[in-house]
């Protein structure tokens, strides 16, 4: 099977140098939607029919191989109509199944909608996504015949009076047998008001020759909802995130309000989840069993065990937080932070590249980098970890049951041993020996005979 993506044009109204199929919805470009959706219903490469910013979206993708399907590019250098960008991808269409057009700036079709199609398409038939609109200015009309099958498409400005009122529109996307779209294309004309290549002729090339026309309807109209400006761009997203948040709420999550919540990728819940107002949830993030999320937090490609809880203004990227752990407020988790059953990151701690074991504990004012610390470990407030010298980074080792007093500096690369202690305000530049006190304070001294300075008086 073949799957064509139109993706040429400019997106003027968007008012931006990026392709408009790359403009973001829920965290991922518009045509990365409809890549990932064509992965689960069709084996073959996509072809892309790239017209303006073709580099631009080429390299976009060649940079996320991994991410996404292997793709094939066919280049519409004038955008003179939807048939004519389907033309541009005919020497690439392959064997003598179906062809499946999309487009990449209608993001949200469903997986289930486009087997729907495919099955009523079949190996002889055209499967056509129709769908009714209170308010179908605009677009094409499905025109029926007294059978009340499909019998053409006719475009708003083309229209008569009588065929503006049916509510019936073209979405656009079709499912055509390969050797029928190869002829249909071939006899395109542009003799209409636009003067382009209009794909939808097809459908009455079909029933001229007696090849049926199967439409099929989505469940839901934000399935074939496109985007050409930012207004329809901003209301489809939350449209979207809405939709997101429902399947959190029949799941069994609390949202405390449905209508502040942003996942921009794979948001799973286990059960009994809480989750404040205005958190965004980036990458994949996995939240287990009674895990309660605060207030505007953000976390990106997060894994949070059962029971712990993130406190209000934190941000969590490519961490793992154990069981009962408990994070923040005003915490930051960097990459490769990783939190210990019990573990403690208060206020405005930050960690990276940093193991914190079970039990141990960060209260605040911390900064723990390249650092990994055992358990039932205490670090006192304003501790750093100094693990860069200006060009490479160290390693801090510190053992379990260790007492880090405040305001401690930690020179890596060092060792604290097993049940150590550092008294407040020591800097650390060699191993602290196990269970012992270790400290480095300049002598108190107090200056007798000293009298604070004085402003003198003016004039």
């Amino acid at each position: 099977m073949n799957v064509v993506i139109l993706a040429a044009g400019k997106g003027t109204r968007m008012r931006s140098q990026r392709p408009k199929v790359l403009q973001p919805l829920a965290g991922r470009p518009l045509l990365t939607h409809v890549l990932q959706t064509t992965k689960s219903v069709a084996d073959s490469a996509p072809i892309v029919v790239v017209g303006y910013g073709a580099e631009i979206v080429r390299a976009h993708y060649d940079a996320r191989l991994t991410d996404t399907p292997q793709l094939r590019y066919a280049l519409q250098s004038e955008q003179l109509g939807t048939g004519h960008a389907v033309q541009q991808a005919l020497p690439m269409l392959e064997g003598e199944g179906q062809t499946l057009i999309l487009y990449g700036d209608v993001p949200l079709t469903r997986v289930d909608t486009l087997r729907a199609l495919l099955d009523a398409a079949g190996s002889a038939n055209v499967g056509l996504l129709t769908v009714n609109l209170p308010d179908p200015t605009g677009y094409g009309r499905i025109v029926r015949g007294a059978d009340g099958r499909a019998q053409r498409i006719v475009e708003h400005k083309d229209a008569t009076p009588a065929e503006r009122e049916i509510t019936e529109v073209n979405t656009g996307i079709l499912a055509v047998p390969t050797p029928l779209l190869r002829t249909w294309l071939g006899k395109l004309t542009n003799h209409n008001a636009q003067g382009e290549y209009y794909l939808t002729d097809i459908i009455g090339m079909a029933v001229a020759e007696g090849v049926a026309v199967n439409t099929v309807q989505p469940a839901f109209a934000w399935e074939v909802e496109g985007v050409n400006d930012r207004r329809q761009l901003a209301a489809l997203e939350r449209t979207w995130q809405r939709v997101q948040a429902d399947r959190l709420l029949e799941a069994g999550v609390t949202l405390v309000d449905p209508a502040r919540i942003d996942i921009r990728g794979a948001l799973t819940c286990g059960r009994d989840v809480l989750i404040d107002v205005n958190c965004v949830f980036e990458g994949t993030v996995e939240l287990a069993d009674d895990v309660h999320v605060g207030p505007n937090c953000v976390l990106r490609d997060v894994r949070v065990a059962a029971g712990a809880r993130i406190e209000a203004f934190s941000h969590l990227a490519e961490a793992q937080l154990g069981e009962r752990s408990d994070v923040g407020p005003f915490a930051r988790l960097r990459p490769g932070s990783v939190l210990g059953a019990g573990a403690h990151v208060g206020n405005f701690v930050e960690m990276k590249k940093a193991t914190l074991g079970d039990g141990s504990k960060a209260g605040h004012l911390s900064y723990l980098g390249d650092a990994t610390i055992g358990k039932n470990v205490n670090i006192g407030a304003g501790t750093i970890t100094c693990n860069y010298d200006g060009a490479n980074k160290h390693q801090t080792v510190i053992e379990d049951d260790v007492f880090i007093g405040s305001d401690s500096a930690l020179v890596a690369p060092v060792t604290v041993k097993r049940g150590a202690t550092l008294g407040a305000s020591t800097t650390l530049t060699k191993d602290a020996p196990e269970g012992k006190l270790t400290i480095s304070r300049a002598k108190q001294t107090t200056v007798e005979g000293w009298t604070r300075p004085v402003k003198k008086p003016k004039g």
